[in-house]
């Protein structure tokens, strides 16, 4: 390598790792290697050191509004603290502001703690001084996003439990009862119907090699779990969910719902819009994500944001007209919010009646694979009571 020759490290904005090398050859570079930035952990509430971003942001919050400085508050949050790695991290904080710092950049020496949509906010408000409102919003806007989360968790506990518990129920039959009973039919051979001698086949397999069998169950259940772990599996299926129709489409509008609404809190706070499409295209799955680049390409160049957005299918008709009517009023930040707020109701109406319908199906289902376990077994004494008649 030549004196002349430096190696430096360059951020684009690109829809696939081709595209940064292609851009980058159009400069006049060589491109030696080539990594896609990680998407931003917009909406992480909690560190793996248990430090409560939403939390800490409510305590800090109502100590500014009481009347106590800044670094007042901090070192009233930091002396109530009683986990050691979260003080840690207030003490972290507290010293960076004794040492003339502003918050968003004692912030920013914690990532793990505070997120980059967090440190922007509060950034954005050290411009106006409107700290206490720009907390204010960052409360509201996780209070709305977790809803529709909880609103989805709390619909699948009680299917989860039916699942389970159902599960249980055929694996003790397939498992203890149907051995059993391959032991009292023995010998009867072809007397049995076919669909009876396939399952006390399996009966009697179990009870011959039990050990070999309950070995081999263990290291499956243990494969799905570690498969489950591994992102690529996760995105396999996520990609495999989007294709069914009426599902892939309320996932594709939840997470429109949930990019509107931040976009919404980000442009309230006073961040210019192409800093905040960048900060959420982390919240959009790949198809969408890349979508939004070529969206912030059109707007670079002069294109409206609604214009944009309905050219790339990042909207819908009800969230183009609204966005429309935001650019007409200056309101922007606020009319992203209320699209978001239009399709989380929609989301939420939507869980509810899946709920209704999917629950009692899958309580047929798991009723009719347990009551078929139990008539197969007995069939050959329902044969066996008709031949004595």
């Amino acid at each position: 390598m030549s004196s002349s020759e430096v190696i430096s490290l360059i951020t684009l904005d690109a829809i696939s790792i081709e595209d940064a090398k292609q851009q980058t050859k159009t400069q006049g570079l060589v491109p030696l290697s080539v990594k896609e930035k990680a998407a931003n952990g917009l909406t992480v509430s909690t560190s793996k050191s248990g430090f409560q971003l939403v939390m800490f942001s409510h305590e800090l919050l109502l100590l500014l509004k009481a009347g106590l400085s800044l670094v007042e508050s901090m070192e009233t949050l930091r002396e109530k603290e009683q986990r050691p790695s979260v003080k840690l991290i207030l003490d972290q904080v507290t010293n960076s502001l004794y040492e003339g710092l502003p918050l968003s950049s004692a912030l920013e020496k914690n990532l793990d703690s505070f997120n980059p949509l967090y440190i922007a906010m509060v950034r954005s408000s050290e411009k106006t001084g409107d700290l206490v409102d720009a907390l204010k919003r960052y409360i509201d806007y996780q209070l709305q996003v977790n809803l529709v989360r909880k609103k989805i968790i709390s619909a699948s506990i009680y299917p989860a439990i039916l699942l389970i518990v159902g599960s249980m129920v055929v694996m003790f039959l397939m498992l203890y009862v149907v051995p059993k009973f391959s032991v009292i039919y023995e010998g009867r051979g072809e007397n049995l119907p076919l669909m009876s001698q396939w399952l006390l086949a399996w009966g009697k397999l179990l009870a011959e090699h039990s050990l070999n069998v309950l070995i081999g169950f263990a290291i499956f259940i243990v494969f799905v779990i570690y498969s489950l772990t591994r992102s690529s599996v996760r995105k396999f299926l996520l990609d495999k969910l989007l294709l069914v129709p009426t599902l892939g489409e309320k996932m594709k509008v939840y997470q429109l719902a949930r990019f509107y609404r931040t976009t919404g809190m980000l442009l309230k706070g006073g961040i210019p819009v192409m800093t905040v499409l960048d900060m959420v295209s982390g919240l959009l799955r790949n198809d969408l994500s890349q979508r939004l680049a070529y969206a912030r390409n059109d707007i670079r160049e002069g294109l409206p944001l609604s214009a944009a957005m309905e050219k790339h299918q990042l909207t819908t008709p009800v969230a183009v007209r609204m966005m429309r009517v935001g650019e007409k009023s200056g309101q922007m930040g606020q009319m992203m919010e209320n699209i978001g707020d239009f399709y989380e109701d929609e989301i939420s109406r939507w869980i509810d009646w899946f709920t209704k319908l999917f629950e009692p199906i899958l309580m047929t289902m798991i009723g009719l694979i347990v009551g078929l376990v139990v008539v197969l077994m007995y069939m050959p004494i329902f044969d066996l009571a008709g031949s004595i008649q």
